[in-house]
């Protein structure tokens, strides 16, 4: 029996590796920009859907389990990817500035292909103020990591200093919700319980 992570996403390795999951990464054969382009729904419910196709997406052997995960961003009601150049960063961080951001994360397991379970959080982050010297100095430290975060921050790095209100799990908002997660495996045996 293997686990397999559907996400090259570093934060979401290290997640895994500090919680002792043993695993292995695939790339998933899915093509999110579909998904997005049809989606109506919250943010929520597409991290969801994003989350599962990745898992479903890798089918190995029969007692091969696949973890998908993903993360959206809405601020005052629009959704936001992930950056595509700098200059795309820059302008993302002024409309966020002052404003709430809404970042969904969510997971889903699945095994042959289908999904077994999924969750999904949501949290709020409060971006305060950010200044045009701010964001410019932001970016010149952050970048190019940032340009794979869909809301243009990193957590556990200079992303903290965006904001001044934080509501939600922590690991979800790093972009996976890993205590769900971490018992959906115990529960099948994959982890010890």
């Amino acid at each position: 029996m293997s686990l397999i992570l559907a996400s090259k996403s570093e934060i979401r390795r290290a997640m895994l590796d500090q919680a002792g999951v043993d695993y292995r990464v695939g790339s998933p054969d899915f093509d999110e920009d579909v998904v997005k382009q049809k989606h109506v729904g919250d943010g929520a419910s597409l991290a969801m859907r994003l989350a599962e196709g990745k898992a479903s997406s890798i089918a190995h052997g029969p007692d091969d389990w696949v973890i998908g995960s993903d993360s959206t961003v809405t601020v005052n009601g629009t959704r936001y990817s992930k950056p595509r150049n700098r200059d795309e960063a820059a302008t993302h961080l002024r409309a966020f500035s002052g404003q709430l951001m809404l970042l969904s994360s969510a997971v889903a397991l699945a095994k042959d292909g289908k999904v077994e379970w999924s969750h999904a959080e949501t949290a709020k982050l409060y971006v305060r103020p950010l200044s045009s010297s701010f964001i410019d100095a932001y970016l010149a430290a952050e970048w190019p990591a940032v340009s794979y975060c869909v809301g243009v921050f990193r957590m556990e790095a200079r992303g903290v200093t965006l904001f001044e209100k934080v509501d939600g799990d922590h690991f979800a908002i790093l972009g996976m919700p890993l205590l769900p997660l971490l018992g959906a495996l115990r529960e099948r045996g994959l982890m010890m319980s």
